[in-house]
């Protein structure tokens, strides 16, 4: 009996034996499991991305059945010319027409070069004619008042040959003071010094122009150094007599036009006007020659003149 029993309670295979009491089962306590190095470092699961919504195409989409650009391009066959040989005589022609065309541009622009040559000789001609105009005038002026000074200087000389005891004195500083002046030429030569710098044109390199400047202006050169040794022998042989033996108003009269200086003078002896009359004599060369070489370049300008108006008509 005892035995049956164990069996029954050992193996418990057909379930608990009758009548015993029923065992009780403890309710099983699941124990989280701890962390381990592993499960720290493992990374998290990563999140998966959003799929963003895709952009508007803006381009055209293809057309179905659409052709291709290259498909619609039209196709220009250049023809195949046949080049036959012209005849000599077109080739002929051709280059005649050629010579022909570039010989008259260059007969035009002759043309209008010559016209505008034409038109600036006349320009400087007419101005040329009006200094030449305006000189002649000065030097028949410069030539009547130096023929008076020169005057003046003889009188001078024959009065300082006197004797002092007759001579006249007050005459003598006036003609002094009168001989103590001189007319300078300012000749005009504006036009020609521009003609000069149009020498190349042919209106002027083909005429006698250049050598009557050239004869019209030596003689000026030669007008002014004569006007230098005038002033040169005024300075040494008048001044000294003038500032010598004149009074001061004596000096103030003699050089006014209207004023009469007293007989009176400083310090006059024979011997001064002796040298006076010698000194004089070279003042009055020098005089002579001043006048004589404004006459040359007066018949300079009046030669010139008449050639500029009969070879180039300019206006006037």
């Amino acid at each position: 009996m005892s035995k049956s029993v164990r069996k029954n309670t050992t193996t418990g295979s057909n379930g608990p034996a009758a009548g015993a009491p029923k065992a009780t089962r403890k309710p099983r306590v699941q124990n989280p499991k701890p962390k381990t190095a592993s499960a720290e470092n493992k990374p998290a699961p990563k999140a998966r991305p959003v799929a963003e919504p895709p952009e508007p195409d803006t381009q055209t989409p293809p057309i179905a059945n659409a052709k291709l650009p290259t498909e619609t391009m039209e196709v220009h066959h250049h023809p195949q010319l046949e080049h036959n040989p012209k005849p000599f005589k077109e080739y002929l022609l051709e280059g005649f027409m050629i010579f022909i065309a570039v010989m008259m541009g260059f007969i035009a622009e002759n043309i209008r070069e010559a016209i505008d040559n034409n038109e600036q000789v006349k320009h400087l001609t007419a101005q040329l004619v009006q200094d030449l105009k305006t000189d002649t005038a000065q030097l028949s002026h410069n030539i009547a008042e130096e023929t008076q000074i020169l005057h003046y200087n003889d009188t001078l000389i024959n009065l300082a040959q006197q004797p002092l005891a007759t001579t006249d004195t007050r005459r003598i500083q006036k003609m002094a003071a009168n001989s103590h002046s001189m007319w300078i030429f300012h000749p005009s030569l504006g036009a020609i010094a521009a003609i000069k710098n149009q020498v190349h044109l042919k209106q002027f390199s083909n005429s006698e122009i250049i050598r009557f400047f050239a004869q019209y202006e030596k003689h000026i050169d030669l007008l002014n150094t004569d006007r230098e040794i005038n002033l040169q022998y005024q300075r040494v042989y008048l001044d000294p007599f003038l500032t010598q033996h004149l009074t001061p108003p004596n000096m103030i009269a003699a050089f006014d036009s209207t004023g009469r200086p007293t007989a009176k003078m400083r310090n006059l002896k024979q011997e001064d006007l002796d040298q006076l009359a010698a000194d004089m004599v070279l003042t009055s060369v020098i005089t002579r020659e001043m006048v004589n070489s404004t006459k040359m370049v007066k018949a300079d300008a009046v030669a010139l003149l008449q050639y500029v108006k009969k070879q180039y008509q300019p206006e006037e």
